[in-house]
């Protein structure tokens, strides 16, 4: 099921045409369909629905929109969460906390405490001295933390090497050798309420092979943990699901994901948890962005459009590739380098491409943007942060202000400054 539709020669998000919105809020703007991000939870949940006690966990870092968030949370989903500011976005966004499960290998003490405080469902222990920081932390609360422990299987996801995160060298998990004296010690800990284990292998996976490998070790853990004496009653399985960004890409079904889900976990008897992200949101979302010039070029020519790496870094980080289109297709097609306006020769999106045929002052989308496309923003060459809108139906609103380089920067940095001795004695205020 599409979203997103050409309906009389112009493209179209739900029933709202492209060029009301371009009109209403600027380009480049970050454009999410509300019935698609409706239609992917409700079928992840679906596909799903058998296993005994799943629980969904959307990964934040994917999409931290609040308006996306709460459109989840009605969907029943929980959040998985990586930094303090994602807790505070999911709070915000009227996700109970018991809910979250705060993910990530570099959590600091404030991020511990806050969650603690916030009462969240799960930590995700990346070493041993984690679970005995928050164990401490939790024992002079008087609380006792819900945890598990995340476990490196050894698995290469077949993903893009910067989005594996299951390999033995990863900087995720404890090993899998080393889990089970691990959990031994961790269990202990008085402040520390150890449930099970948890896994993740990477980011865009579209071959269930490793994730059933993957499955399987930690299943193989379960029973040896359980042998040890220990109770296990939850595991986290993680996400990694990806999506079709090219027309030809063949990606698992979601019926083929809960099969293999059910054939391995079936004597495991514990509740899963799911953490998935781009799956979710990744094809709910396009990038409107208008041409600028179509300059001459040694073999094609560049279409340079007024969206850039900052609005949409995949291409730059992971040379991803990104479906683009014209909003009012002519039936032409051109061959080009598709590149932004920023000042690295990174900024393309597609070399040698073949596009519909777009001319200056066209409007044309980058596809597939709705994870990971608005949450890596920034506001480099002082360039303003695109604006988001939701369409929900025939209407749309305003999601996202478009923010310009002053209204990113700290406060700190907006205000007079002290400046300080080597000792930290102030010396002066800096306008």
């Amino acid at each position: 099921m599409s979203f997103f539709e050409h309906r009389d020669g112009i493209l179209h998000a739900e029933g709202v045409a492209l060029p009301a919105i371009a009109d209403a809020v600027g380009t480049p703007v970050h454009i999410y369909s509300a019935g698609a991000l409706r239609h992917a939870a409700n079928a992840f949940t679906s596909a799903l629905r058998d296993l005994p006690s799943a629980r969904f966990a959307f990964a934040v870092k994917a999409n931290p929109n609040s308006a996306v968030l709460r459109l989840l949370a009605r969907c029943g989903y929980g959040a998985d969460i990586v930094s303090g500011g994602e807790l505070r976005r999911a709070l915000d966004a009227g996700i109970a906390a018991s809910d979250i499960v705060f993910s990530g290998v570099g959590k600091t003490d404030r991020e511990l405490i806050d969650g603690l405080e916030a009462g969240i469902g799960q930590f995700n222990l990346e070493l041993e001295e984690e679970g005995r920081v928050l164990a401490q932390l939790a024992r002079v609360r008087q609380m006792h933390a819900p945890a598990v422990l995340r476990v490196n299987p050894d698995v290469d996801g077949g993903t893009h090497a910067k989005i594996t995160t299951g390999k033995r060298a990863s900087k995720f998990g404890v090993d899998i050798a080393d889990a089970p004296d691990i959990y031994a010690r961790l269990v202990q800990l008085d402040g520390l309420d150890l449930q099970g284990i948890a896994l993740h292998i990477g980011s865009q996976i579209s071959d269930l092979t490793p994730l059933e490998a993957a499955y399987r070790r930690i299943g193989a853990l379960v029973f040896e943990l359980r042998a040890r004496g220990h109770t296990i009653t939850r595991v986290d399985l993680g996400g990694g699901l990806g999506v079709a960004y090219r027309p030809e890409d063949k990606m698992p079904s979601l019926s083929d994901y809960a099969a293999m889900v059910s054939r391995v976990t079936r004597d495991w008897n514990v509740s899963l948890t799911f953490e998935p992200g781009r799956v979710i949101t990744g094809l709910a979302g396009v990038l409107l962005t208008r041409v600028i010039w179509v300059k001459p070029g040694a073999t094609h020519p560049f279409v340079i459009v007024d969206a850039a790496m900052n609005d949409l870094a995949r291409p730059a980080l992971y040379d991803a590739y990104h479906h683009f289109s014209a909003v009012r297709p002519d039936g032409r097609t051109m061959v080009a380098n598709i590149a932004g306006p920023v000042c690295e020769t990174g900024d393309m999106f597609g070399v040698d491409r073949p596009i519909d045929h777009v001319g200056r002052g066209d409007l044309a989308v980058f596809h597939a943007t709705g994870a990971y496309g608005a949450a890596m923003a920034s506001s480099y060459n002082s360039r303003p942060v695109s604006p988001q809108v939701m369409v929900d139906g025939d209407t749309f609103e305003l999601v996202g202000d478009r923010l310009a380089p002053c209204d990113v920067t700290t406060r700190s940095e907006r205000e007079p400054r002290t400046a300080y001795r080597a000792h930290n004695t102030p010396v002066r205020q800096v306008a």
